[in-house]
């Protein structure tokens, strides 16, 4: 499977039907490289990245739909008993609430599992349609299941390979944590400033004050240097400081854990902290692939 080629979208292995079954074809085309399917030939793909299905955005939709129809085709593959869904499904859910006979559909040819599941990842990304949960879950579904590396992953849906490690570190927070990423009480940088945090305790403690107290991203960080049991009071912060704290959130930034920089008059250095033998392993991988 070639990742290269994924990471240009859906369009790149859009293909129109061959001109053969064009003309064996009884049903009617909206555009070229489009056919209306029959919506009860369609089913949902069980690897489907979105997990949550907001009734009222659904209704909305359908709204919309009964105004203006369906303006972008949803995207299916063609299998033994019908078409599986790759894109599209909160317009084929509003279709068939809506009772339509047939919907507009590209028909891509691919049959590797983890490539419709790459598809469908990079289809909801470009669309912004997935929260951060969900689109871990994805990845962690293409590595786990699919052997496919983070660099891989990172090609094929356009990121960094960073940012893949960070998203999929997510999964390691609390279910509560988990919850709340998904429903949207807090963004991913929450969620990487809460790992910081060393002990499942102090993590939802964390959590529950960026709850209760609405705190930005930033707070939560400075939050959490300064959650530790043996903490003690801060020393007044020297000149040029601030300098220095814009360099360590950088580095927390990219690195996804706590970074302390500790300059001297020759010169310096750098702690940089891990939780556990995979947290380093982790920062390991992520360090190898600093140019």
């Amino acid at each position: 499977m070639s990742v290269n080629r994924l990471g240009r979208g859906l369009e790149a292995l859009i293909r129109p039907e061959p001109e053969q079954k064009k003309k064996q074809s009884s049903k009617k085309k909206s555009k070229p490289g489009v056919s209306l399917i029959p919506v009860k030939e369609i089913f949902s793909n069980p690897n489907q990245p979105r997990r949550d299905f907001n009734e009222k955005a659904l209704d909305e939709l359908i709204a919309s739909i009964k105004e203006k129809g369906i303006i972008t085709p949803v995207t299916v593959r063609k299998v033994d008993n019908g078409f599986e869904l790759v894109a599209g499904e909160r317009r084929w859910r509003a279709a068939k609430k809506l009772r339509l006979k047939s919907i507009p559909a590209y028909i891509i040819t691919v049959t590797d599992a983890a490539e419709v599941m790459e598809l469908a990842l990079i289809e909801n990304i470009q669309r912004e349609d997935l929260n951060p949960l969900e689109e871990a879950e994805g990845y962690a579904v293409l590595n786990s299941q699919h052997n496919l590396s983070h660099e891989s992953i990172a090609k094929a849906v356009g990121k960094k390979r960073v940012t893949i490690s960070n998203a999929l570190r997510l999964l390691k927070l609390p279910p509560d944590i988990r919850k709340s990423l998904r429903n949207g009480d807090i963004s991913g940088g929450h969620g990487r400033a809460i790992l910081q945090a060393k002990t499942t305790q102090s993590m939802m403690r964390i959590w529950k004050k960026i709850l209760n107290e609405n705190l930005s991203v930033r707070t939560a960080e400075s939050l959490v240097k300064g959650s530790g049991p043996t903490a003690k009071a801060k020393p007044k912060k020297k000149k040029g400081s601030a300098h220095i704290r814009a360099i360590e959130n950088q580095l927390i930034s990219v690195l996804g854990t706590k970074v302390k920089l500790k300059p001297s008059k020759k010169g310096g250095s750098i702690e940089i902290v891990y939780f556990s033998k995979d947290d380093l392993e982790r920062l390991l991988d992520l360090l190898n692939t600093l140019d």
